[in-house]
Order: structure tokens, then sequence, then C-alpha cells
């Protein structure tokens, strides 16, 4: 049996050596919309790692739409995958029954299938391939639209101290002043940095943020919140910058170690996007009944 694990870390990890970050600024030089990846017949976002390898096929072919499908919805569709083309494989979580003292035990695995970008068809409609609205912001003042979604989660941010980091005790996230960074995408990111470690609180999701600087809790919350927050600033159209090396030599000797460490932190940060989505629509339902 494939060992999906392996493969998805392996090639994550050839990239890191290079100093590449694949989650981070996936759509430079875009204005599409958001960079999301998503299936172009149902329009649902992919999530989870299959963002990170849809991002990384994408840099690598140089695709500038973030839709994709199957083999099978491009003939559906009208139209056909080119001759010669080769897909991405993303994954999905299955199980198998088996037997155990008695009892039915439910063993969940991995399995790929093979989704394909709509730059590499022919003859799809105008419906699927047609632009997408672009987003365009001014990169040196606050974004209204943004600010209202991160309103919308009631976090606590303070503009205090000259760092950025979430107090897990205080239930506090402090923030250097926005003139100090160098752009509104570099305050966004951050911020949504330290919403990301915001989700896990334990009246929240509850996760482990008990670890110390070094160790590999530490390092596999960091992952978590580094990749919420690249899924929101997609979203957005946020630039994210370039990752420093110090980061990049964690996340590598912490995927090294943990084949799974990946694929869990994408799923968790996935987790963490649609609770502050679930926020963002709470507070909206609220907003129309008053």
């Amino acid at each position: 049996m494939r060992n999906l694990h392996k493969e998805i870390t392996d090639r994550i990890l050839a990239q890191l050596a290079q100093g590449v970050a694949p989650w981070r600024k996936p759509w430079s030089g875009q204005a599409t919309g958001s960079a999301m990846p998503r299936n172009a017949v149902t329009g649902r976002a992919y999530s989870g790692v299959n963002v990170i390898l849809l991002w990384s096929e994408a840099q690598a072919k140089a695709y500038a739409d973030p839709r994709w499908l199957t083999f099978k919805q491009a003939k559906e569709a009208g139209g056909s995958v080119r001759k010669g083309e080769h897909g991405q494989s993303v994954i999905y979580v299955n199980a198998v029954e088996r037997e155990k003292d008695g009892e039915t035990v439910r063993i969940p695995f991995l399995k790929a299938y093979t989704v394909f970008n709509v730059a590499q068809c022919d003859g799809l409609s105008e419906k699927l391939t047609g632009a997408l609205a672009p987003k365009f912001r001014n990169l040196d003042e606050r974004d209204a639209f943004i600010d209202e979604f991160v309103a919308s989660t009631k976090a606590q941010i303070s503009h205090g101290q000259a760092r950025a980091y979430f107090h897990p005790v205080l239930d506090l996230i402090n923030m250097p002043a926005f003139a100090t960074f160098v752009s509104a995408d570099a305050y966004y990111s951050t911020l949504f940095h330290e919403i990301g470690h915001w989700t896990g609180a334990k009246s929240r999701l509850n996760r482990d943020l008990k670890g110390r600087f070094g160790d590999r809790a530490y390092a596999a919350e960091e992952l978590i919140a580094e990749l919420t927050a690249a899924f929101v600033c997609a979203e957005f159209g946020i630039d994210m910058g370039e990752a420093p090396a110090a980061y990049i030599a964690t996340w590598i000797s912490l995927m090294g170690e943990q084949e799974k460490a990946l694929i869990s932190a994408a799923a968790a940060a996935s987790k963490a996007v649609a609770y502050l989505a679930g926020l963002a629509l709470e507070d909206d339902a609220l907003a129309d009944a008053a």
C-alpha cells in the first residue's frame, strides 16, 4: 500500500530544503480573487494538505487559475484533459472495517485521486474557465472588510508592545502598531498567525498550547498557526512574503521526525479556518437580526 504520508512529506521537505514554503505567496502576481484552490464544477474549496499540494503544483507549473477538476468531471462538463497532461494527486480519508475482539473496528487510511487544473483542459465552458473577480487592495492602509472579519471573532487584541504574540493565560493577542509594519499585508498576515494560535485555546478548539520553544509540541502548534494564516490570507488575497529561514529549519526538523506532522497540522489549520468562518457567519446573522 502506498505510504501517502511519506510521499507528501518528502515532496514538501524537498521544497523546504530549497528555501521554499509552498503555502507562502502562491498567488504572487495574480488578481484572480481568492487563491484558495477550488473544484471548478462544485465551487467547493479544497482543505487540509490538499491546499498545500495544489498550491505547490500551481507554483511548479505556473498555473494562474485556482480551479481544479477530475478527468471525469472535465468529460461530463463537455470538455477534456489535454493529451499528455499529468494531474496532481490529492487525498481523502477512507476507512476499512476489521474484526477485533468480537467488535468491528474502523481503521482510517489515506486514499488518493487525481485532479487537473482548468488550464490543462480544452472545451470547458466559460462558466468553468471565465475570469474570476479580481481583488485589489491598498497595501498601505487598513482594510475595512478584513477588520470586520477580525472583529467578528471577538478576540481581545491589544496594540501595545513591539512584538506579536498570543498569551493563552490572559487570552490576549498583542500586536505592534499598524504603522510599524512595512505594509498592510505584513500586518494582517502576522495578525492571522496570532489568531491561529488564539483558536487553539481550551475554550475554543482545545489544542496543546503548552509547548516551549524548541520542543515538538511548540513546533507543531507554530505550523498550525502558520498554515491557518496562509489559508486565511489566501482568501483575502494577502501576500505573506517569504518564510524566515529559522521557521523553515524548524518545519524541516518536525516533518523529518514525524511524517504525519504536515497532514495533521494542515487538517488542524482547516478546522481553525472553519471555526473563524463560523464566527463571521454568526456575527452576520446577529447583525441581520438587529
